[in-house]
């Protein structure tokens, strides 16, 4: 099948293109900086030509900011409404785990926002949440140690191997668009402090930990283990600290 995902460039989409491309698909990686088939979810621009003749398409797509209700939600529209006007038979879209139960975060509710453009759209759809991904956990790590500082919270996560993450995400891909939500999951569920101890050991940064308060329906919502899956539809292999063994050694 041909398999066009967006956001092919980025932290998931470079390694979602090899596994498609591994499995045997066509892959058509959709980005503003691809020259292949350059696209824009902001204004549209590109979107049917990149989309004609496709089977399903991948949103791995990401906007940050002010470029989250653009990209996310508005973008989403244009994708789903080019994907109808091209026969397009499966939209997968990538979302995150627990963004329906954090709504104080404005990235959430942008990702809940794009859950549900693509809900009532036109094209058969799966919406597949992922937990956090160990190099995502990593980023934060490091930008909290550039202050020598290290993430101290009882909060559970369950980082993910990207890897992992796109074997599922393709094979959710070769199936048909049911209308379901799927969730990827990390093997464990660990609390920040734990996961930022272990970076520290791997990186010898962040030495000063930083309590991090959790207050409020927030708070209430993220000790309760909003961001990880009880029952997860895949559950990764690679724990956080496998993952810092192999980047650190």
């Amino acid at each position: 099948m041909r398999v066009a995902v967006i956001g092919g460039t980025g932290m998931l989409g470079v390694p979602l293109c090899e596994v498609l491309a591994a499995r045997g698909h066509e892959v058509r990686a959709l980005s503003r900086s691809s020259t292949t088939f350059p696209v824009d979810l902001s204004t549209g621009a590109g979107l049917r030509d990149a989309l004609a003749g496709c089977d399903a398409v991948v949103d791995a797509s990401n906007g940050r900011g002010r470029a989250a209700q653009t990209v996310l939600v508005d973008g989403s529209r244009r994708l789903v409404e080019a994907e109808a006007a091209e026969g397009i038979r499966h939209h997968v879209v990538v979302s995150i785990v627990g963004c329906d139960q954090v709504p104080s975060f404005s990235y959430y509710r942008a990702k809940v926002a794009q859950e549900g453009t693509v809900r009532t759209g036109e094209v058969p759809w799966t919406v597949v949440r992922a937990t956090q991904f160990h190099g995502f956990v990593d980023m934060v790590f490091g930008a909290v140690a550039k202050a020598g500082l290290r993430l101290s919270s009882g909060v559970a996560l369950a980082p993910v191997d990207v890897r992992e993450v796109c074997d599922a995400l393709a094979e959710v891909t070769e199936g048909p668009g049911e209308g379901r939500t799927l969730d990827i999951a990390g093997p464990d569920a660990v609390p920040i402090r734990d996961l930022a101890r272990a970076w520290h050991r791997a990186t010898g940064r962040g030495r000063v930990p930083l309590r991090v308060p959790t207050w409020g329906p927030t708070g209430r919502a993220l000790r309760e283990g909003a961001l990880v899956s009880a029952a997860p539809y895949a559950r990764g292999k690679v724990d956080f600290g496998s993952w810092l063994e192999r980047t650190y050694a």
